[in-house]
């Protein structure tokens, strides 16, 4: 499932979804790299 986080203030990042977390953040893989950050609310 692709989903978008946001890391910071002003980086986002999409990536398909590897695990959430038990802080509520969720960790996403692009290409050979991890990364975690807060879930982004999809637009109505």
């Amino acid at each position: 499932m692709l989903c978008t986080i946001m890391m910071g203030n002003y980086v986002l990042v999409q990536g398909i979804l590897v695990e959430r977390l038990e802080n509520g953040n969720l960790v996403v893989r692009v290409g050979d790299k991890l990364f975690e950050g807060v879930p982004v609310a999809a637009a109505a």
